[in-house]
C-alpha cells in the first residue's frame, strides 16, 4: 500500500519561506509523476507544481512560478517543495500525490489535474500571515 506522509507546514509572515517534504512508501522505487496540490477554505483543491522523478522535470501552476520549486531525492522516496515568498493567497492545505509507475501524462497536462493522480497524503497546513 503506498503511502504518503507529508510534512514542513506551519505559521510564517508574509515574505517568509517553508519546505515541505513528502515522504513515500509501500511500493519499489519507480519513476513516476509526483505532484503538491494546495486547498484552501471554500475552493477546490488546486495543483501548484509537478515532477517526474525519472528525469527531475517539473511544472508549476502560474502562481507558483519563480517563488516555489519542487524537487526529490529518490535515494529517500522524498520530494519537496520549497515555497519562497509566501503570501497571505498561499494559505491551504497542502497535500503530496502520486501517480502511477512510469505514467508521464500527470506531470504534461496544460493544467495539474487533480484525477490524474492515484495516491494521497494526508496534508500539512500552510498559514500565512500579512
Amino acid at each position: 500500500q503506498v503511502q504518503l506522509v507529508e510534512s514542513g507546514g506551519g505559521s510564517v509572515q508574509a515574505g517568509g519561506s517553508l519546505r515541505l517534504s513528502c515522504a513515500a512508501s509501500g511500493y519499489t522505487p519507480s519513476s513516476r509523476c509526483m505532484g503538491w496540490f494546495r486547498q484552501a477554505p471554500g475552493k477546490a483543491r488546486e495543483g501548484v507544481a509537478t515532477i517526474y522523478t525519472g528525469g527531475g522535470s517539473t511544472q508549476y501552476v502560474d502562481s507558483a512560478k519563480g517563488r516555489f520549486t519542487i524537487s526529490r531525492d529518490n535515494a529517500k522516496n522524498t520530494v519537496y517543495l520549497q515555497m519562497n515568498g509566501l503570501e497571505p493567497d498561499d494559505t491551504a492545505m497542502y497535500y503530496c500525490a502520486a501517480g502511477l509507475p512510469g505514467r508521464k501524462k500527470p506531470c504534461q497536462g496544460p493544467e495539474i489535474d487533480r484525477d490524474e493522480y492515484d495516491y494521497w497524503g494526508q496534508g500539512t497546513q500552510v498559514t500565512v500571515s500579512s
